[in-house]
């Protein structure tokens, strides 16, 4: 008998746990959003057959929470910020950054509370900063509405940096297009306060925006943090 006459040994099983399965989800969700997540899809990509992954994740949405609570751990700060402001500011910066690494995270914000044992770290964190500051309804009105405000503001710009590879336009490019019909629009008298903002407004970058914006919505949770006890 010589060494090919014998057949091959069988070939183990590939090593599966939660965590590769979770970081292969991302992987995919990475490099073609959220519809190209799925058991089958995560078990190719580890050569593994889907019926394995069932022993770990019973459904995809139980994938999507594993992955968003996954994500959550890139948005936890290394250290608790001085004060509430910056705890909030913070949270809001570092949601925006791992938004923009992770652009399907943007689809799964918002809704329900993350559960996951990194979700409820952030938010606990966020609710320490402001923890005495003012009775419990108020704070967490008060971390609502800045969570409201850059969950609307990060799905705003994802969804305008998906217009630009859909169309192949640059935000630039998409006025100079859209100008002329603008410009007859405007010339009617229709629209004086549009036309105002046209024309006469300052055109600030995606980053700036958003600071602006929650500088003024933390100036707003300030003023009702700071209001004595009716």
């Amino acid at each position: 008998m010589t060494v090919w006459d014998p057949p091959e040994p069988p070939a183990r099983p590939v090593p599966l746990d939660r965590e590769r399965i979770v970081a292969a989800a991302i992987a995919l969700a990475d490099e073609g959003g959220l519809e190209t997540v799925s058991l089958r899809k995560v078990g190719a990509r580890l050569d593994a057959g889907p019926m394995r992954l069932y022993r770990y994740i019973s459904t995809k949405q139980e994938l999507f929470d594993l992955m968003v609570d996954e994500v959550h751990a890139e948005i936890l700060p290394a250290e608790q910020p001085g004060d509430w402001r910056e705890a909030l500011r913070v949270l809001a910066q570092r949601t925006r950054q791992a938004a923009l690494r992770h652009e399907w995270l943007a689809d799964l914000l918002g809704g329900r509370p993350a559960l996951g044992p990194n979700g409820l770290a952030v938010t606990e964190a966020t609710l320490a900063a402001l923890d005495g500051l003012a009775d419990v309804d108020t704070v967490m009105r008060a971390v609502e509405t800045v969570s409201a405000y850059f969950i609307g503001a990060i799905r705003r710009e994802i969804a305008n940096l998906r217009a630009e590879r859909a169309t192949g336009l640059s935000k630039r490019d998409w006025q100079r297009a859209s100008g002329p019909h603008v410009t007859r629009m405007l010339a009617t008298g229709r629209f004086p306060a549009l036309a105002k903002a046209v024309y006469d407004g300052t055109d600030m970058d995606a980053e700036a925006s958003f600071a602006t914006g929650l500088d003024w919505v933390l100036d707003a949770v300030a003023a009702k943090l700071t209001q004595p006890p009716a």
